[in-house]
């Protein structure tokens, strides 16, 4: 039988008990290899081009805005990216799937749910937050398309309907039907409050 080289990991700085659990939890898996640990926010995106990994571990807690996540996704394509954070909300969990990462899970989430994130992580698979249960039954985030994506990065950095439609290469209109989707799906209603919540 074929063996599988080990899926490489970075694991980017967390605070020193997530670190140490999740340091054990990958020495303790045979098919996975830590090649950088314990990397700050602005050192990632040199370790990601030195070390390559399949996997990449985020701090939710120490980026500044989504839009890191975006631009380490495009920076980097050959490493998925799995963010790891205190309780991060459904509609903060759909907006880091939607900027390139693969998924978004508590720092809570047992170690054997870790494993699995990263492992479907590194074949490109994402992981879905779990679905919450509410009062009519279970309900879980909606997650942004790829262009909804676009559209929201462009209104956070403060563009007009009509220069976001001259630079997507669409109407006015579908903008503003791009913008009331990300609106209801993120929980704002306001480009206002959409810019509070960078």
């Amino acid at each position: 039988m074929l063996s599988r080289p080990p899926i490489t990991i970075a694991l980017a700085r967390f605070e020193d008990l997530v670190s140490r659990g999740l340091r054990a939890l990958i020495d303790e898996d045979e098919s996975l290899e830590l090649v950088a640990f314990d990397v700050p926010l602005a050192e990632l995106p040199a370790a990601l081009s030195a070390h390559a990994p399949r996997v990449a571990i985020l701090n939710f807690g120490s980026l500044r805005s989504a839009g890191e996540v975006r631009e380490l996704h495009y920076a980097h394509p050959g490493t998925h990216l799995v963010v790891l954070g205190n309780r991060p909300t459904p509609a903060e969990s759909s907006q880091m799937l939607s900027f390139g990462a693969t998924a978004c899970l508590a720092k809570t989430t047992e170690g054997r749910d870790v494993l699995t994130a990263i492992h479907l992580a590194s074949r490109g698979l994402h992981v879905l937050p779990t679905m919450r249960s509410g009062h009519d039954g279970l309900v879980g985030p909606e997650l942004l398309t790829p262009r909804e994506a676009d559209v929201l990065d462009l209104l956070q950095q403060g563009h007009s309907n009509g220069e976001i439609a001259a630079s997507l290469h669409v109407s006015v209109e579908t903008v503003r039907t791009h913008a009331r989707h990300i609106y209801r799906k993120l929980g704002v209603r306001t480009r206002r409050e959409l810019h509070a919540r960078r």
